[in-house]
């Protein structure tokens, strides 16, 4: 990620993010078989509580007619149906999700999927309690959306959604996508849930944003494949070269893409992905998701650093493991975004360089605690990440800096003493060797 700089300073700040299977929606909630809760029109919002089953349900018919229903609305969705798409509603749900639902069909028009389905599993459910006059039942199992975005996606991303099905006579409708927030099952929200969407292709991507965009669309789309084959140059693992730029209007839309954790109010750009098997070498559901307000103050130059920068991290992530070391992470990833840049590193980390000719080199490599601070830490821990990539280009050469990359990031978490031993595999000397060379080198080099 990287956050909002005055001029053309920048840092990252991907932290979490990047090494997230799944940032939002698919924490499974347990509740005691003993708690209710008040009658409820099952209205957005709603609270509903948790009891065993009547034993009088049929199962495989609810389920099967529920699963029927949503099939024929991801139909609909695909045939831009709207009249099918809105029979899939119930017609007593609250007023207010019937119109909101009305907006995401219109807002899903301009969006190419080639995949767009419902995953429903029956065995997860929250039994509500507190059935309201105008149903004859309400069922709330866990649904998955099963989507790919054309041009971007090669293979399918799921995402949690929370809905609440009524039925009336033989009939099952969706009646709310928001009844069960409170019970810790909440709808993932994609850029359709909050305005029409409009998707500029390339020839490694899309960029998907909202009318009124277009004069940041337009630098986006100038940007994104040379970016893209800017990091396939470095890169050496093959990746899809496939990258879809997400471009919200608010920061409540960037922060429904990336997390509630995160600070969107500050951030430039941030790199997520929904899974990843490291194993199988496959990461679903990529996204590069763009500050509102903060990508518009990039100049040329800046916008081409953080898509590359955000990039690379799209490049590397099959062979990133959770727990990999922040500074290795960032370092790289802004490596390859300052590549061919012309900017020097005195220039890129005046913080760091300031700190050096004062009281000379850091003495340690960054600790990771240092990428969730905030101001003048979260500065320096940055720009010492930059420079200890820089340097072990300079000194080893790009093709060992990219090895040190692969043999610690695909370890992920490891001991002291074992990254020692993986250091003086790819660059013969310890982490007390790596700290003294990167010193004599930033004192030379930012002197």
């Amino acid at each position: 990620m990287l956050p909002v700089q005055p001029r053309a300073r920048f840092r990252t700040w991907l932290g979490a993010a990047v090494a997230v299977a799944v940032l939002a929606g698919l924490a499974l909630v347990s509740f005691p078989a003993t708690t209710t809760a008040p009658a409820s029109n099952g209205g957005p919002g709603a609270p509903m509580g948790a009891v065993s089953p009547a034993p009088h349900v049929d199962e495989a018919s609810r389920t099967d007619a529920v699963d029927d229903m949503l099939r024929h609305r991801a139909q609909a969705v695909l045939a831009h149906d709207e009249q099918a798409f809105l029979a899939t509603i119930d017609p007593k749900a609250d007023p207010a999700f019937v119109a909101a639902q009305r907006r995401l069909f219109t807002n899903l028009a301009g969006v190419p999927f080639d995949v767009w389905s419902y995953r429903l599993h029956a065995d997860d459910t929250l039994d509500v309690v507190g059935l309201p006059d105008d149903a004859d039942e309400l069922w709330a199992p866990a649904v998955d959306l099963r989507y790919a975005l054309r041009g971007a996606d090669l293979t399918p991303t799921d995402r949690a959604m929370g809905y609440l099905f009524a039925r009336h006579g033989d009939t099952w409708y969706l009646r709310s996508d928001s009844a069960l927030d409170t019970l810790g099952r909440r709808t993932w929200r994609g850029p359709w849930d909050f305005a029409p969407c409009v998707v500029s292709t390339t020839e490694h991507g899309i960029v998907v944003s909202h009318p009124g965009s277009e004069p940041m669309v337009e630098r986006l789309v100038r940007e994104l494949d040379s970016s893209v084959q800017a990091v396939s140059a470095v890169w050496p693992t093959s990746w899809s070269q496939r990258v879809a730029l997400l471009l919200p209007d608010s920061p409540a839309e960037m922060r429904a893409l990336v997390g509630p954790d995160f600070p969107v109010e500050s951030v430039v750009a941030v790199a997520v992905a929904d899974r990843v098997d490291n194993k199988a070498r496959t990461v679903a559901g990529q996204r590069v998701v763009l500050s509102p307000s903060g990508v518009r103050a990039l100049s040329v130059a800046s916008l081409r650093i953080v898509l590359r920068h955000e990039i690379t991290h799209l490049a590397a992530r099959a062979d990133t493991v959770d727990g990999s070391p922040t500074w290795l992470l960032e370092g790289f990833a802004d490596y390859v975004g300052y590549r061919d840049s012309g900017v020097t590193l005195a220039e890129g980390a005046p913080d760091l360089a300031k700190r050096v000719r004062q009281d000379g080199p850091p003495t340690a490599l960054p600790e990771d605690r240092a990428f969730k601070s905030r101001g003048s830490e979260l500065d320096l821990a940055y720009q010492q990440s930059w420079s200890l990539a820089r340097y072990v280009a300079d000194r080893y050469g790009e093709n060992t800096l990219i090895a040190m990359y692969r043999r610690l990031a695909g370890a992920g978490p490891v001991s002291a003493s074992e990254t020692d031993d993986m250091l003086r595999e790819v660059l013969g000397v310890d982490r007390g060797g790596l700290v003294a060379g990167w010193q004599s080198y930033l004192r030379e080099v930012l002197k």
